[in-house]
């Protein structure tokens, strides 16, 4: 799963070099053409999306360099982490979830991928299968039991 993380952020950041490299120059040497600088909204425009792109490539690099740190020899084969799928019951609604624990970048909580830094993520982090968890979150406290467990490792196997 870090290796999809990966590519995904090299793919943004192939693509925004280019951009840098490219059409914001153009984008410049255009607006320079036009005259005044300092009432030239295309200039403007042009330096803040400069400024912009080199501060999220900045971002960009710097995750890679914390993506490549991750060792998933580390990462626990018996309890929740990074990578593990949990089925949750939430006690008070009767509800089932299912919940993959994923970087912030890959979150997208309709594909039920949740970051490992949200409440519900931090709240499960080095749990066991049966054990009772109380999460508070922005919307109040949820209580929820995890019926079932599968690892990063188990799910590599698969």
């Amino acid at each position: 799963m870090p290796e999809e993380v990966k590519q995904k952020i090299q793919e943004e950041l192939r693509q925004l070099e280019a951009e840098l490299r490219t059409e914001i120059p153009h984008d410049l040497k255009i607006a320079v053409a036009m005259g005044d600088l300092s009432e030239n909204a295309e200039y403007t425009a042009a330096r803040n999306r400069q400024d912009y792109v080199r501060a999220r490539i900045g971002n960009l690099r710097k995750r890679l360099a914390d993506l490549s740190m991750i060792d998933l020899s580390r990462l626990p084969h018996d309890r929740v982490g990074y990578g593990s799928t949990v089925l949750l019951y939430e006690l008070d609604t009767g509800d089932e979830l299912t919940y993959k624990l994923v970087m912030a970048e890959d979150a997208d909580i309709a594909q039920n991928r949740i970051s490992t830094s949200s409440p519900v993520g931090r709240g499960l982090m080095g749990r066991n299968e049966g054990d009772e968890v109380e999460i508070i979150t922005p919307s109040g406290k949820r209580r929820f039991e995890i019926i079932k467990l599968t690892t990063i490792h188990e799910s590599a196997d698969v």
